[in-house]
C-alpha cells in the first residue's frame, strides 16, 4: 500500500507509481475520481491508462491470481472495469452539476461570477453537447468539468448518458489497447522496452492531449453570447 510519508508531487503525476503501489483498485478509483470528484483534475488519466495497458497482466493478476491466460482477455476485463468506473464518474459529475444548476442560474452576478457564461455554455451544449461529452474524455482537465457543466446547463439526461457511455468506452479502449500493443511491438520488433522510458512516453501523451485545448484557448475564435432560455426558470 501507499507509504504516505514518502509520497511526492512527482509520484502523484507518475502513472507507474499508482500501478506499482495501489494496483487495480487505485487505478479504478482514479478513473472515477477524475470526473466524479472535482478534485481529480490533476490526476494522470490518459497516461495512467496507457501504462495500465503495458502492465495489464500484473493488474489482472492482482484480482485473479491465476490470470485469464490471455493478453487479450486481460485487456478486455480491464476495459470493462475501467469503463464502468469512468461512466459512473461522469454520471456523478452530471448529477452534482444538475443539483447546482438552479442555484447558479438564479444567482446574481458578482466579481468572480458572471451568469452570461452559463448562457454561453447552455448554447454550446444545446448544439454540441454530445460531441463535447465524447471528445472531453480525451482532454485532460476538460473531462473533469465537462459532465459537471453538462449537468449545470441541464443537458438532456438521455443524451448525456448515451454519449457518456460512448465516450468512455472509446477513450478506455484507445488508451489501454494502444499502450499494450505499442509496448509489445516496440519490445518484439525493436527490442525497445518502454517500461524503461515511461517518463518520456508520459510527456508525449500529455503534449498530444493538451495541445488541442491550448490551441483553442490562444487561437480559437471567440464569439459573443447569444440569448438562451434559462433551463430552470420554473424551478
Amino acid at each position: 500500500m501507499f507509504e504516505l510519508l514518502a509520497i511526492t508531487w512527482k509520484d502523484l503525476l507518475n502513472p507507474e507509481f499508482y500501478i506499482n503501489n495501489g494496483g487495480l483498485w487505485v487505478l479504478l478509483f482514479i478513473v472515477f475520481a477524475e470526473t466524479g470528484l472535482m478534485v481529480g483534475f490533476f490526476l494522470p488519466g490518459d497516461s495512467l491508462l496507457f501504462v495500465a495497458g503495458i502492465y495489464s497482466e500484473k493488474l489482472i493478476a492482482s484480482m485473479i491470481p491465476a490470470g485469464t491466460g490471455s493478453d487479450f482477455l486481460d485487456l478486455v476485463v480491464l476495459w470493462v472495469l475501467i469503463s464502468i468506473c469512468g461512466i459512473l464518474g461522469n454520471a456523478v459529475g452530471y448529477w452534482f452539476g444538475n443539483k447546482s444548476g438552479p442555484y447558479l442560474f438564479h444567482r446574481k452576478d458578482s466579481l468572480l461570477f458572471k451568469k452570461k457564461y452559463l448562457y454561453q455554455a447552455k448554447e454550446f451544449y444545446d448544439k454540441h453537447g454530445g460531441q463535447a461529452i465524447v471528445f472531453a474524455r480525451f482532454l485532460p482537465i476538460v473531462r473533469t468539468f465537462a459532465p459537471i457543466i453538462g449537468g449545470i446547463v441541464a443537458m438532456d439526461k438521455k443524451k448525456f448518458h448515451f454519449y457518456n457511455v460512448v465516450g468512455c468506452v472509446a477513450w478506455v479502449f484507445a488508451m489501454l489497447f494502444a499502450g499494450h500493443y505499442f509496448y509489445r511491438i516496440c519490445l518484439d520488433k525493436f527490442g525497445f522496452d518502454l517500461k524503461k522510458h515511461l517518463e518520456v512516453i508520459v510527456i508525449v501523451i500529455i503534449v498530444i492531449t493538451t495541445a488541442p485545448v491550448l490551441y483553442k484557448i490562444f487561437f480559437g475564435k471567440k464569439s459573443g453570447p447569444a440569448p438562451v432560455k434559462d433551463p430552470y426558470q420554473n424551478s
